[in-house]
């Protein structure tokens, strides 16, 4: 019996949409949403990702991100320390998102606009974020353009 998988992802264009913001009437829930278009697709789509706060931070925690994120930001003037860590849990957000989406497009994915909830596809999800923890530090470092140094989480 043949095993399919789903599409290969470089079928697909995605960009960020907006993320991460708070879900309407869910406090401790946010949501990253991106544009998605498939070559064959006239037209693209939008796939909200949502995640709790407990949920990142686990993941956080998994990947070290803290003691990271202090080491790499070590020779920063500690006033300007506050900001960057901020927009670095932001910019996790984000990758935890991205990588969650990347999960619904090698499963497939419909010409819909979508909604992938908090609770699908947790322990999956922990998976790909601990295998692609240096995408994940990598994009945390060139967006706050960080000189990226031989830090590596725990």
């Amino acid at each position: 019996m043949t095993v399919e998988h789903g599409p290969e992802p470089s079928q697909f264009r995605v960009t960020l949409f907006v993320g991460p913001q708070p879900v309407e009437g869910r406090p401790f829930t946010s949501s990253c949403v991106f544009n998605v278009k498939k070559r064959s697709w006239k037209g693209g789509i939008q796939v909200a990702v949502e995640v709790t706060n407990a949920q990142i931070d686990r993941l956080q925690a998994d990947v070290g991100l803290s003691h990271w994120l202090a080491q790499a930001l070590n020779d920063l003037p500690e006033v300007d320390r506050p900001a960057q860590e901020e927009r670095a849990h932001e910019l996790f957000i984000q990758a935890v998102c991205w990588c969650k989406l990347d999960l619904l497009l090698h499963s497939g994915i419909t010409q819909d606009n979508q909604c992938l909830a908090d609770d699908r596809w947790i322990v999956e999800v922990r998976d790909t974020v601990i295998t692609r923890t240096n995408f994940i530090t990598s994009y945390i470092a060139t967006e706050l353009d960080l000189i990226q140094k031989d830090v590596s989480a725990p």
